[in-house]
């Protein structure tokens, strides 16, 4: 039974390591070695449970179901040596004869599986029982497992000759597919020897874990960080580099939750409106306009520093103070007045300011801050027009 419950200890872990990469995903997220590794990942669950009921239904002596499962074995095997072919061809990007050669070796070993198996219920040569119900390999089992063992030897091979020409993270990706193929050799050649080890299990398991660990996490890491990039750029104003207002609805639904449920203990905010956008752009052009937008963006950006930003609309920013700048929410809204002031003799941007903090005994969400803020805002702005 010992052979079973390594088995489904392989099976286990198989599923553990591999879960994202076994679960499907939208079409267009899964590139050609996504589908193909997920596929091979598939025929070795069916290799795995055949395994496991090989060692049950043998330890039992249930031979007509033990004769089944052992055909199911050596059809699953040959399976997952095609499919692997697959994977090796799309994660190489080879094109020339090899792909023709490693895909027809690939399809070569299943088709002589089958056949071979056909064969097998009327002549006996991959496997068969004797009269005392034991397993007796058969020549073409030695046959398989040696051509398997060219096979999986060249797979290691071509890699690792190609490594020497990539980058350092190719080169290292390269090195595990060589090592996983190493791996699958040294553990055929062993389970050529030893039909009731197992041994092929054991190195589909060791192949796989080497490829998830130096292969599949970079490779989603790295699709994670250009998704993270994408991401960036669709919340980010094209104009001042700072957040968009899709960023802000988000960001403010997330604060409103936390206000609502107690969490949030300290927390501020200012709103923004700029003055005089409509007479810059009627006076001086659209182009004068955002380059009026872009001056108060980098303003707002330069005394709050270590707060998120967003433009909410087109002459409006807010900025949700964090950290130091709640801190100091004071004496930066002094400086940033008293630039403003300076601005109105010099003829530089002007913008309105208004700042309001949360009340955790009466705030029970975030427009009531707002509100605060933006009132504050439109009474510093009559301010301004008052002075200009």
């Amino acid at each position: 039974m010992y052979y079973s419950g390594f088995g489904m200890l392989a099976l286990v872990i198989h599923i553990i390591i591999n879960f994202r990469d076994l679960k499907k995903r939208p079409e267009g997220e899964m590139a050609l070695t996504d589908k193909r590794y997920r596929k091979f990942l598939f025929s070795l669950i069916i290799y795995y449970l055949a395994d496991i009921c090989w060692g049950l239904f043998y330890a039992m002596r249930i031979i007509p179901l033990t004769y089944f499962d052992t055909a199911l074995f050596f059809a699953s095997m040959g399976l997952t040596v095609y499919l692997w072919m697959r994977y090796i061809i799309a994660f190489l990007k080879v094109e020339n004869a090899l792909s023709g050669v490693l895909t027809w070796a690939g399809a070569g070993i299943l088709a002589f599986q089958i056949i071979t198996l056909g064969i097998n219920f009327f002549l006996p040569i991959v496997f068969e029982f004797n009269e005392n119900n034991e397993y007796v390999p058969g020549k073409a089992r030695y046959i398989m497992l040696a051509v398997q063992v060219v096979l999986f030897a060249g797979t290691a091979v071509v890699p690792l000759f190609r490594a020497g020409k990539r980058s350092r993270k190719d080169r290292l990706h390269y090195n595990a597919i060589g090592l996983s193929g190493i791996v699958m050799t040294i553990f055929i050649i062993l389970q050529t020897f030893d039909p009731y080890a197992p041994y092929y299990a054991i190195g589909c398991l060791v192949a796989t874990c080497i490829i998830h660990s130096f292969i599949e996490v970079d490779e989603k890491e790295e699709r994670d960080r250009q998704l993270g990039s994408v991401r960036r750029l669709a919340y980010k104003d094209a104009l001042t580099n700072v957040k968009n207002n899709r960023a802000y609805d988000e960001a403010r639904a997330y604060m409103d939750r936390l206000i609502r449920s107690g969490e949030l203990k300290e927390f501020g905010i200012v709103v923004f409106d700029l003055n005089n956008l409509k007479k810059v752009n009627d006076t001086l052009g659209h182009d004068a306009g955002d380059r009026y937008i872009q001056k108060a963006g980098r303003l707002i950006c330069n005394t709050f520093k270590h707060s998120p930003v967003y433009r909410i609309g087109g002459d409006e920013f807010i900025a949700f103070l964090e950290g130091e700048d709640f801190r100091n929410r004071e004496e930066l809204l002094y400086h940033f007045n008293r630039k403003i002031e300076d601005n109105l003799n010099t003829g530089g941007v002007v913008i309105s300011a208004g700042l309001d903090i949360l009340d955790p005994a009466k705030d029970q969400g975030y427009d009531t801050i707002f509100e605060r803020a933006d009132s504050k805002m439109y009474e510093r702005k009559k301010k301004l027009k008052s002075r200009e």
